[in-house]
């Protein structure tokens, strides 16, 4: 789409309001002689290409014409009689819309005494911030970068729009937008329908990160070297020869070099005339880098705004993968909660012990799982536990053919030991209650998998947040009252005075548990595990 049409004159003053109506009303006729007078033979693809671009234009002498309206009726009477300005000169200014480039000119109040700096009333009022893009280009593309990499943003922008941000454009955004999400989820409204059981999963899941010699590399200067031929190709066999050859890898190295992200999946279910929990019910799903302790404790703010206190005596029911740490923290903080341990992870354990004894596929295998699993499931895991012990003492501690097996045996008895209070499967089952982190676990591929953790990524930590955060609020389905809420607080800044700029390049650093505004009240004392009876 082309743009321009709304930046015909040449000179530094502005036009008037009659001169952009006049040249709005040629620019509609125009439109319409093309539509009236083509020649039959056209087809409806070149007329719609065409059209595209003569709307594009239209829109931006609309624009301009609102602009230039809005700033001859603007009363500055106000801003003049505070004393704490003087009025300067009308200077030319650009931005981008979704239709194109805009040029407009605004009145500069000039701060009086020392104090540097001054603003433009009409920016203020209309509400456009120093980042010289419209409010509307800004959530798109932002929006746009929370579901497809940044390249990818630009390109769709483009597809749709003829001109798009460019890409460390829309990462300032990201990162700039990304620092108001906490406060934003922070004062949110709890929903007002929610139900009667409050359930939280908890689970985590890395993304590739760059390593402290490739970000050396990244931000160091380069040399520059002369080359005859300057082609992708030949530059890079250059790059390559220069390198010199890469250390192989061992068997079992990780490439990836994965700092893990924690994911915390809050809903309710609410329990029908049937007697069945229905739901999930405002099911919210948020991540962080930051440290786990940070995540729980955000999870405990939350289930206090949705009604759910530490002393509450509605039910709390809590899903994790029994990792120990996990428990400890969210037992202290959730001190009435019931706590049942994912049962597919305790059943891929099984399948694991398993195949030491029985082959890969064979009927005999998948019969020793099962028997194991219809223990479980019908609430007798200490009986399980018992005859997995006996398994063991049944087995020679010299033989190698059993050291396989007393190892695999070994690893699930004090697995399963630690944690076999939360494996109370069959009252769970009956009371309709979760057993699995299935949530959680969708949630670590579509939050995390598909958007940050594809081929060639390396992030940056403290970057990856600020786009976390975006996402989260967009799966979540909260990507408009997100933005309005912080584009209102953009235009209280610019009301006082303030010059507002969206974009950052510099992220803020992570967040820890005082950021939150509560105590650490793990303090260095956590909770036991529970008692094995």
């Amino acid at each position: 789409m082309s743009t321009k049409g709304c930046n015909t004159s040449k000179k530094d003053s502005p036009p008037s309001v009659e001169e952009m109506k006049q040249r709005v009303r040629a620019k509609c006729e125009d439109i319409i002689d093309y539509c009236t007078q083509g020649k039959t033979s056209k087809s409806f693809f070149s007329i719609e290409k065409i059209l595209q671009c003569h709307i594009g234009e239209w829109a931006c002498l609309i624009f301009q014409l609102c602009l230039i309206s809005f700033e001859e009726k603007l009363d500055y009477k106000t801003w003049l009689e505070s004393g704490l300005y003087y009025r300067g000169d009308a200077l030319p200014r650009t931005i981008k819309t979704m239709y194109g480039t805009v040029r407009y000119w605004r009145t500069y109040l000039i701060r009086k005494g020392k104090r540097q700096g001054g603003v433009y009333p009409l920016d203020t009022a209309m509400g456009l911030t120093a980042d010289g893009f419209s409010p509307l280009v800004m959530s798109l593309a932002t929006k746009l970068a929370t579901r497809v990499s940044f390249s990818a943003s630009v390109l769709l922008f483009k597809s749709f729009c003829g001109w798009s941000p460019s890409s460390e454009a829309i990462q300032a955004l990201v990162i700039g937008m990304g620092r108001d999400a906490p406060a934003y989820m922070e004062q949110v409204d709890a929903p007002a329908d929610d139900g009667d059981v409050l359930v939280i999963e908890v689970d985590g899941k890395a993304t590739p990160t760059a390593r402290a010699e490739e970000l050396q590399k990244r931000r160091g200067k380069r040399k520059k070297t002369k080359l005859a031929c300057s082609c992708p190709r030949h530059r890079g066999k250059h790059t390559r020869r220069c390198r010199g050859k890469r250390k192989r890898r061992k068997r079992g190295d990780k490439s990836k070099h994965g700092r893990s992200i924690t994911l915390v999946v809050m809903y309710t279910l609410h329990r029908g005339e049937d007697g069945q929990l229905h739901g999930p019910i405002n099911k919210k799903v948020w991540g962080s880098y930051a440290p786990r302790k940070v995540m729980l404790a955000w999870a405990r703010g939350q289930a206090i705004k949705r009604g759910f206190p530490p002393d509450t005596d509605k039910c709390i029911h809590i899903v994790v993968d029994g990792e120990k740490c996990l428990y400890q923290r969210l037992a202290k903080l959730f001190p009435t909660a019931s706590f049942a341990l994912d049962i597919r992870h305790l059943e891929e354990k099984l399948w694991k012990v398993g195949r030491t004894f029985h082959k890969e596929g064979s009927d005999a295998l998948e019969r020793w799982v099962e028997e194991k699993r219809e223990l479980l499931y019908t609430g007798r895991a200490a009986e399980l536990l018992t005859i997995l012990k006996q398994l063991k003492l049944g087995l020679s501690a010299r033989a190698k053919r059993d050291q396989s097996k007393r190892e695999a045996l070994s690893k699930l008895v004090k697995y399963m030991d630690l944690r076999l209070s939360m494996m109370h499967y069959q009252q769970l089952i009956e009371d309709d209650l979760p057993i699995a982190s299935g949530i959680v676990e969708g949630a670590a591929r579509y939050v995390v998998g598909e958007r940050m953790d594809c081929s060639g990524m390396r992030w940056i930590a403290e970057r990856g947040e600020a786009l976390l955060r975006l996402r989260c609020i967009e799966l979540n389905g909260d990507w408009d009252q997100f933005f309005a809420w912080g584009y209102e607080h953009w235009l209280d800044k610019m009301r006082q005075g303030e010059r507002v700029i969206v974009r950052k390049e510099t992220p803020d650093d992570l967040p820890n548990i005082d950021s939150l505004g509560t105590s650490d009240t793990e303090g260095n004392k956590q909770a036991e595990w529970p008692d094995a009876a």
